[in-house]
């Protein structure tokens, strides 16, 4: 059934493939239930109820993809979008969490019908092909970064904005020194084709971290999910149609938007998903994931829903269907019950995969032509401002801009199609927002 449905055989895999990507796609973003909760309780949001919210809208969405799009991609509230809910809108700009929610509904309700009408599938298709090859490319790079910041490799510094953590100071933090070991040995295990080296690398790690304090057990397992009444339908209509509704809901809308459409572009491109005319297979679907997901998420209490990056991990382990995401999907439901197990995964477990899969997606760069500087430099913009500025989004923006104007001005105009000119002009107009 399971052949027959995803089509395992002609993607060139097996189940036991598929679900051991899907569960190391869930190993690497498992952490999102922890920091969630953290991050939106600080509006004053019930975290027992963030956190079953924060599972349940992921399974929702991850089924959606696995399901009807067939696609390895896992989806949950995304980093970043959650920073803006709870410390822009909320305690920024002053409005209630109530009002932060009714905005990601709104954003969910636009999406599902700018989706239906193909705008979004349109505006991925539109993008040109060495900016799709660099997305994965920024993708890697993003991600690694990622990865080493929450392992504490590299820290914040204020002369030089980012530099060398403590890596030897094992009696205070040993976390990135066990980040360290643990990327050297998942680094041999991938040299050496063992399977399900990213897995092996997590949980090796895990291990490694007990003893340091860094991994806690918990005393106790409580398999009763917290309530989820104190944050549910908790809408606020009266400000529906003030400028600041508008201005957060373009903000979550743009956001969104260009994590999702980079994540799917640069993800698929690193495992050769792409058609003949290098767009993403059933995207449409795919953006209905997102779509359904951030409607229903907001209407369960949290923050929008979106694409992860970290699905890059399960990609890299061989998945290739949705048969992954199907596996990462019910461990979100696993997880839901079993909540303690997951949560006790440190960030120095999973900052190794995240950076090995950065890695992995540095491939497509040699699918691009640096000869053209038209192509180049908006190729390079795209690859180093998505680390620079800690958004894919914003990667994208410049990449887009970049193209458009050096291909205008350098008598290359019949290059470019009216898409571009209307992204280019609404990433310019996004600066002045």
């Amino acid at each position: 059934m399971l052949e027959k449905y995803f089509k395992l055989k002609e993607n060139k895999t097996t189940a036991r493939t598929e679900i051991l990507a899907g569960i190391t796609t869930f190993m690497t973003m498992a952490y999102i239930l922890a920091v969630n909760p953290s991050i939106l309780g600080e509006t004053g949001m019930d975290k027992g109820a963030l956190f079953t919210a924060t599972v349940i809208s992921s399974a929702i969405a991850t089924l959606v993809m696995a399901l009807w799009a067939k696609l390895p991609f896992a989806l949950a509230p995304g980093m970043g979008l959650n920073a803006f809910f709870a410390f822009t809108v909320v305690l920024g700009m002053g409005h209630s969490w109530q009002f932060a929610l009714t905005a990601v509904f709104l954003e969910g309700l636009v999406f599902i019908a700018l989706t239906a009408f193909n705008i979004r599938e349109m505006i991925v298709n539109a993008i040109p092909h060495n900016l799709k090859h660099a997305i994965s490319v920024g993708i890697g790079v993003f991600i690694a970064f990622i990865g080493l910041k929450n392992a504490g490799v590299v820290v914040s510094d204020q002369a030089t904005f980012v530099k060398l953590g403590a890596v030897t100071d094992l009696a205070t933090n040993a976390g990135p020194m066990i980040a360290l070991v643990s990327l050297l040995l998942t680094g041999v295990l991938l040299a050496m084709r063992v399977k399900g080296s990213l897995l092996i690398g997590i949980l090796f790690a895990t291990v490694l971290a007990i003893p340091f304090g860094i991994t806690h057990i918990p005393e106790s397992f409580e398999l009763t999910p917290p309530s989820i009444s104190p944050i549910f339908m908790k809408f606020e209509w009266n400000q529906i149609f003030t400028i600041d509704m508008v201005i957060v809901l373009f903000t979550f809308l743009f956001v969104d938007m260009f994590d999702t459409v980079g994540t799917l572009i640069g993800v698929s491109s690193k495992a050769n998903m792409l058609d003949k005319n290098g767009n993403v297979p059933r995207v449409k679907q795919a953006l209905f994931a997102d779509a359904i997901g951030t409607t229903f998420g907001a209407m369960l209490g949290t923050s929008t829903v979106t694409t992860y990056v970290e699905s890059a991990a399960g990609v890299a382990e061989g998945g290739r269907t949705g048969l992954t995401s199907l596996t990462t999907a019910l461990l979100f439901v696993v997880a839901l019950f079993l909540s303690p197990i997951f949560l006790m995964i440190p960030a120095a477990a999973t900052a190794p995969a995240l950076v090995l899969v950065g890695a992995m997606m540095m491939s497509p760069i040699l699918k691009i032509s640096f000869d053209d500087f038209t192509e180049s430099i908006p190729v390079f913009l795209t690859i180093v401002m998505m680390p620079f500025t800690f958004s894919i989004a914003d990667g994208i923006m410049f990449g887009m801009i970049s193209y458009v104007v050096l291909k205008l001005f350098s008598g290359k105009a019949k290059e470019l199609t009216p898409v571009m000119y209307v992204l280019a002009l609404l990433f310019i107009l996004k600066f002045f927002v």
